[in-house]
């Protein structure tokens, strides 16, 4: 007699009102989902489409203003007790565990890293305290970090990006959950960083064989992860099938958009500049002086001898591991930190003493999180204008050009009068590169600009780098962890290990044919389907084989 394995989680017709101010009226609608033991479902779709709203429902942890109206959610073959808070709360940890995408703000910053697992022990019912704390580091050694016992005592902030998202695995894991859900874990992480998480969730997986619902935007990861896929849009789910079925016969627009935003070489023509040289740095050092103890400091050497040239037109690209000295470099051309050697030059004038505020002007930053980088007192228009004010421009004047440059960057005139807090990400982003150019600068840098953004947004604004560069003609400095999109918008690339430049050059050579043994590694460390997926979509489009049904 045959036998079906069951489901771990089963949903149907979840359904989550929204407020009657929104935008839409669901923020899930009618949705079904299945998960089995072993099974790695992905989630993927933009930044509004319900992906995080059904691991909330899933968890009875639905925001304020948000109400699940409709469904049932089965886990192991029972109704969840979503009337009894002290069973969810007990299925929350024991059986359901949940990564959560920023392990920094998900971990307590005063209580070391070792007492938040414990803590999380004694509250599922471990009472025997050496018992915990050998669970504890049983589990920090089970996330591979070297030296359990030191890292047992350190506090959040004395971890990395990486090495904090583990822990936060580590507690997701610590008592066996049957079911595990991961919302956005890599997102913010260097590809390296980002290869190793994926590899160390999906073996604690097999190893337990828990079912793992995986959310993200990156479908560069679902390639190399997903055993099915599901894809969401405005709260509904628009395909779902295995991997493989997804990625070699999409059926529908959005999902065909979602591969065809993958970054790629191809995405825009490649040009040397127009031949003068704007920006050059030689033999740039940085050196950071670190605390050692009360009294004590020892020096880090952040940068070390390193040389650029940006010629105007150009863009150049800056990738590495977090921790390379990429942000440090910049700090240091910008004055924000100062220089311990070597020498800046703008346009031929040595500016290594100090930028003045003219020279400020022809260069404009645009940073990492554009929602830190915006006041959110201000309206996104006066934010734009404010620039252009500082810098002499009359306030109708500015008011004028903040109009344009919202245009510019594809924004409604309606954004000029709106606060930060009623854009999304993407949006945000628009308004911090309008912002920038307001003033019209000669050199833009972009600092991860685009590392938190969906894939079908970061897609959206490389074209619109590109669009603007072609008609303001400025130079770009790309500061990036992610290769596909060093790729897809650098002319020049330096590739940055321990504050040194290990390899530079165009970026065909550089990605088609590294020389440096830390630049292979950086591009075998980049999901393993990713160029597969972007071969697939140009296979079709060349023969006209787009959504045809599998």
């Amino acid at each position: 007699m045959e036998t079906h394995d069951p489901c771990l989680l089963s949903i149907r017709g979840l359904t989550v009102s929204l407020p009657p101010q929104a935008d839409r009226p669901f923020a899930v609608s009618d949705l079904d989902l299945d998960v089995r033991h072993g099974e790695c479902l992905c989630i993927v779709g933009e930044s509004g489409s319900g992906k995080s709203i059904t691991a909330q429902a899933i968890l009875d942890m639905l925001p304020d203003g948000l109400t699940q109206t409709g469904g049932e959610i089965r886990f192991e073959a029972e109704a969840l007790p979503r009337s009894r808070p002290a069973l969810m709360q007990k299925l929350r940890g024991s059986r359901i565990g949940m990564i959560f995408q920023e392990a920094g703000t998900s971990l307590d910053p005063v209580m070391s890293v070792g007492r938040q697992i414990e803590e999380l022990l004694l509250v599922h019912g471990i009472r025997d305290a050496r018992l915990r704390r050998a669970r504890s580091l049983e589990m920090i050694a089970a996330v591979q970090l070297s030296d359990p016992e030191r890292i047992h005592g350190y506090f959040p902030h004395q971890l990395s990006g990486g090495q904090a998202q583990r822990i936060a695995i580590a507690m997701a894991l610590a008592l066996h959950p049957s079911l595990l859900i991961a919302d956005e874990p890599t997102t913010a992480l260097d590809v390296t960083t980002q290869a190793e998480i994926l590899r160390l969730i999906r073996a604690l997986q097999a190893e337990t064989q828990a079912g793992l619902i995986f959310i993200t935007h990156d479908l560069a990861v679902v390639a190399d992860i997903a055993d099915r896929v599901m894809v969401m849009q405005q709260g509904r789910v628009v395909e779902s099938g295995t991997r493989d079925a997804i990625f070699a016969r999409p059926r529908h627009p959005y999902t065909i958009q979602l591969l065809e935003s993958l970054p790629g070489s191809h995405d825009r023509p490649r040009h040397a500049g127009r031949g003068d040289v704007l920006l050059e740095a030689r033999d740039i050092s940085l050196t950071y002086q670190q605390p050692v103890g009360l009294f004590k400091k020892r020096p880090v050497h952040a940068v070390r001898g390193l040389s650029l040239r940006l010629a105007r037109g150009q863009t150049h690209g800056l990738v590495g591991q977090s921790g390379s000295g990429k942000s440090s470099f910049i700090k240091g051309l910008l004055q924000l930190e100062p220089l311990s050697g070597g020498t800046v030059l703008l346009d031929g004038v040595d500016v290594t003493s100090g930028l003045s505020r003219a020279m400020r002007k022809r260069i404009q930053l645009v940073q990492q999180d554009p929602a830190g980088a915006l006041d959110p007192r201000q309206t996104a228009g006066y934010s734009i204008a404010e620039g252009a004010i500082i810098h002499g421009t009359s306030p109708r004047n500015a008011e004028e050009k903040a109009r344009r440059m919202l245009d510019l960057v594809g924004l409604p005139q309606q954004a000029y009068d709106r606060f930060p807090h009623e854009f999304s990400g993407g949006q945000k982003q628009r308004i911090c590169i309008a912002r920038a150019l307001a003033v019209e600068p000669e050199i833009l840098i972009a600092d991860e600009a685009l590392s938190a953004l969906d894939v079908s947004i970061q897609a959206q604004i490389l074209g619109l780098f590109a669009e603007l560069q072609r008609k303001l003609g400025f130079a770009m400095l790309f500061v990036t962890h992610d290769l596909r999109v060093a790729a897809a918008i650098c002319d020049e690339v330096t590739v940055m290990l321990k504050g040194e430049a290990v390899e530079q050059g165009p970026a065909e050579s550089v990605f088609g044919d590294p020389q440096h043994p830390y630049t292979h590694m950086l591009l075998d460390c980049l999901p393993d389907k990713a160029g597969l997926a972007r071969t697939a979509i140009e296979r079709r489009h060349r023969t006209g084989t787009v959504g045809e049904p599998a």
